[in-house]
């Protein structure tokens, strides 16, 4: 019987660790990665031999820093002269680069210099979480549903769109994270009554508030505000920086420019800062961190959040916004969820419970796979799933930021006002601002500032073909339709010539050409194929590795000292002894190599561990040892048993017969 299409599957692709989750049988499942963890580390490591991704990246960073990608998602959508991503390049020990105005990352793989773009280095991470559910379901997956922050803008949701392609992945919708975890929270409470929901999500990188009203399986977002640089990462660099600072105080060493050094301790500063979530103070130990000197501190809770103190009151402005802006005072909200790894920060709860008046947070759904949980039951829903549990449930969000152009005078007149729900189409009219003009500008800005350069261009285009005429005479009707994922298109319609004309941004920042996608996917091919020759190699090496063990084994057990001859012996011994030696000083012996070896080895010792074995067992199954007999006593033996059981039977036949005669009588 063939197998029907696997079902889509839902991911949360995150700046530290990323979730796959898949709706099947009425329900979710979260989906362990080969590990065993339900969350996967959002990390990439290039090596001389391998690319790494997940908890294996993660395990080697130390040694391997400046080749190991994470926090990708911090680059993506943006351009290289952004002032975050400035900001962040101080912090991380990789690479990164200004190719045609984006960041891209530089490392060196298998010998060679690299030059990846963040779309790429976050394809590699869908790709594992592709794999992993693949895995899991027996099946290929193609279909799926991958979330992004709220507060991501349309360069960074379609460069998100596009990672995903690379991935081999159809992306059937961008879904907004808060709105993934109340999707979850609603559908796992079984939520029928009239509700405001208040989502916090703060995650390693990013930072969500959503207010959404959820009624008898309609999920409506209100209002939603954020920030998408705020998270996790920047109280570990708050930390970091407070430790490179005592490590200098006491030491007086400056490790800034030691990037290992600082992997390292950024390390023990994110484990600590996991520690204080459930204890007042945590110990900071890393052995031999710079010029051989160990170095120790011990981190207070108190401490900890003195040094986060405005990061962590910042975490409140965007929470006061989406109350004004879904028109509700705090005392409507019914539920506040919590969402993301940084939530179990208490001085954040602390601070949120106060700004609420004391209102309840609620921690009823994982904090860490809640919005994986929510992309799969919307996978379901769009892949068709006609399941009982998510009949009825319908999706309404907004857009996150204000879309418009640019008008003389470096105005913004916008087109669509922020928390619009979507999808949505408008339009504008725009005329000449000067004589005989043929041509227009029109510069795609995404923002909340009234004049343009404070907001963010997504792109520009030139809309040219327009009859001359005094200024002001033409009209163009300018068209902004935001589809379900919140991806913007731009058309511009010439109204004195009836003509219509769909632009296509040329200069966004996030968006990748379809050339470039195209290369990006062949890359992520041969990838594939180079992890796909690694890992034959691995078995290859593993089989022989295993198979010298065995013989080892094999010549301290009894029957190898009884059976096996001095000669023999030896002969194992050396040639094992020289495939060890081989083992020793192999660096990139190749699969049909190990396979050479392999075979020695087989040729030489298999015959002899047999004539081992046969031994053994003439051993094992000669007849046990007694006291001689000659021929003639065993058949005189035999003669007697035969002779007694005629007796036998004689005797037998006689009692027979005198009962048949006794009841005849």
């Amino acid at each position: 019987m063939a197998q029907g299409k696997a079902p889509a599957i839902g991911i949360d692709l995150g700046t530290t660790y990323s979730c796959v989750a898949v709706f099947q049988h009425d329900k979710v499942e979260i989906i362990a990665n080969d590990q065993g963890n339900r969350t996967t580390p959002s990390y990439v490591a290039f090596t001389d031999r391998e690319l790494l991704v997940g908890d294996a990246a993660k395990n080697q960073i130390a040694m391997n820093s400046k080749n190991t990608a994470f926090a990708v998602k911090r680059l993506i959508g943006r351009r290289f002269t952004d002032k975050i991503v400035q900001e962040d390049m101080k912090y991380w020990p990789f690479m990164v680069i200004n190719q045609k105005g984006k960041p891209a990352l530089q490392v060196e793989y298998m010998g060679e210099n690299k030059i990846l773009a963040p779309e790429e280095v976050s394809s590699m991470v869908l790709s594992k979480m592709k794999e992993t559910a693949e895995a899991y379901l027996g099946q290929k997956v193609t279909d799926a549903v991958i979330t992004v922050p709220a507060y991501f803008n349309d360069a960074q949701r379609q460069a998100t769109k596009d990672a995903g392609e690379i991935a081999g992945l159809n992306v059937l919708r961008i879904l907004n994270e808060p709105t993934a975890a109340a999707l979850a929270y609603g559908l796992h409470k079984k939520v029928r009554d009239r509700k405001h929901v208040l989502v916090f999500d703060l995650g390693g990188g990013t930072f969500d508030v959503s207010i959404l009203l959820v009624d008898d399986g309609i999920f409506e977002v209100l209002a939603t505000a954020g920030d998408t640089h705020l998270g996790g990462e920047d109280f570990d660099n708050r930390l970091v920086n407070h430790l490179v600072g005592e490590f200098q105080r006491k030491h007086k060493k400056n490790l800034r420019n030691n990037p290992r050094a600082l992997q390292r301790l950024r390390t023990a500063a994110e484990r600590s800062k996991r520690s204080l979530s459930g204890s007042s103070h945590a110990s900071i130990e890393v052995d031999s961190l710079f010029d051989g000197i160990d170095f120790s501190f011990d981190i207070t809770r108190a401490r900890f959040e003195t040094l986060c103190s405005d990061l962590f009151k910042k975490c409140l402005d965007p929470v006061e916004s989406a109350i004004v802006d879904a028109k509700i005072k705090k005392e409507d909200i019914n539920t506040v969820l919590m969402v993301g790894g940084s939530t179990r920060i208490p001085k954040i709860q602390k601070l949120l419970r106060e700004y609420l008046d004391g209102k309840d947070l609620s921690k009823s759904i994982n904090s860490d796979e809640a919005v994986a949980y929510g992309a799969a039951v919307q996978a379901a829903i769009l892949s068709g799933n006609e399941s009982k549990e998510i009949q009825n449930v319908t999706l309404l969000d907004v857009t996150p930021l204000s879309l418009g152009t640019e008008v003389d005078g470096d105005e913004m007149s916008i087109i669509i006002k922020r928390n619009t729900r979507i999808p949505v189409k408008a339009s504008h009219n725009y005329t000449t601002t000067s004589n005989n003009q043929t041509g227009m500008r029109i510069g795609v800005y995404q923002g909340e500032r009234k004049l343009v350069q404070y907001n963010n261009l997504l792109g520009e285009f030139q809309f040219t073909g327009i009859p001359p005429a005094p200024a002001g005479v033409p009209s163009v009707e300018v068209t902004f339709d935001i589809d379900g994922n919140g991806i913007l298109t731009v058309t511009a319609f010439n109204k004195s010539t009836s003509c219509s004309k769909t632009m296509t941004i040329t200069d966004c920042s996030g968006c990748l050409t379809e050339e470039e996608i195209e290369l990006m996917i062949k890359d992520a091919e041969k990838y594939k194929a180079e992890d796909d020759l690694q890992r034959n190699r691995y078995v290859c090496k593993n089989r022989l590795e295993n198979y010298v063990y065995k013989i080892k084994c094999a010549l301290k057990e009894p029957a190898a000292q009884r059976n096996l001859t001095p000669e023999d012996k030896q002969t194992i011994i050396e040639v094992v002894d020289d495939v060890n030696q081989w083992l020793d000083l192999d660096s990139n012996s190749t699969k049909e190599e190990y396979i050479d070896q392999l075979s020695k080895l087989q040729n030489i010792c298999s015959p002899i561990l047999s004539k081992m074995h046969v031994e053994n067992e003439k051993q094992n199954n000669a007849p046990p040892a007694g006291p001689v007999r000659s021929q003639s006593e065993e058949s005189d033996n035999t003669g007697s048993d035969n002779t007694l059981l005629i007796v036998v039977c004689i005797g037998l036949l006689l009692l027979l017969l005198n009962v048949l005669y006794m009841r005849l009588w």
